[in-house]
């Protein structure tokens, strides 16, 4: 697992939440030293604090670990749709059309979209 990269999502999601550190250090029960060693990928989280992680952002656990656990691909998914609910249809399509354009080109490439 990547330390540095799950370290980003907490910190991402702690952030778009309007947390502190200090504060959600407190809600999950670990120091703030421990918490921004996290944050930075110097350290992984035990597994108890994993949890609480999770459970205090109130987000899955898949979010974090969506690039190492393979099964996660619903979650990009859900994540894509998401941020586009709220686009205007011309933006959907426009979207849509980059999209169609990509897969042809992984086609192109051999890659199996």
């Amino acid at each position: 697992m990547d330390k540095v990269i799950l370290g980003k999502r907490i910190r991402e999601q702690r952030e778009n939440q309007k947390l502190n550190q200090e504060k959600f250090a407190e809600m999950v029960g670990i120091s703030n030293v421990h918490l921004s060693e996290i944050e930075r990928g110097k350290k992984t989280p035990s597994m108890e604090a994993f949890i609480r992680i999770v459970n205090a952002l109130d987000i899955p656990a898949d979010y974090l670990l969506r690039y190492e656990v393979k099964t996660t691909k619903h979650v990009i998914l859900n994540e894509i749709t998401e941020k586009m609910k709220d686009l205007p249809p011309e933006q959907i399509e426009f979207i849509s059309d980059l999209f169609n354009v990509a897969l042809k080109n992984f086609a192109n490439f051999g890659e199996k979209a």
